[in-house]
């Protein structure tokens, strides 16, 4: 039976990533772009949060926000984030040099 099961896994044909998941699950072009910058963004601000070693409670107070927003970020939440809104928390947390955004958007033209 789980051999069955086996030969039933491999018949399944799998696709090439085109290198963005977003442009995968059938976003335009653009809007994929747009959604990757900001999930960069998003994935940043959760590194530095849980670098310093700050509870959800602490990082909202760091960065002007309310603890639940805190935990929309945690959670992924991408569609409740605007770039300039993620750029501000960026900015409260202390990321003000243009190399460490750069790097915070990964290869993004400038």
């Amino acid at each position: 039976m789980a051999r069955n099961k086996e030969r039933c896994l491999l018949k399944e044909k799998l696709t090439r990533s085109s290198g963005s998941v977003f442009l995968d699950l059938g976003f335009p072009p653009e809007e994929a772009e747009h959604l990757k910058v900001r999930s960069d963004l998003m994935i940043h601000l959760c590194k530095i949060i849980k670098s310093r070693g700050l509870k959800q409670a602490e990082a909202a107070k760091m960065l002007g926000v309310t603890q639940p927003r805190i935990s929309d970020l945690f959670q992924g939440r991408i569609n409740l984030f605007s770039v300039d809104t993620l750029i501000g928390m960026l900015a409260r947390a202390g990321v003000q040099d243009g190399q460490k955004l750069r790097a915070a958007l990964g290869s993004y033209p400038t």
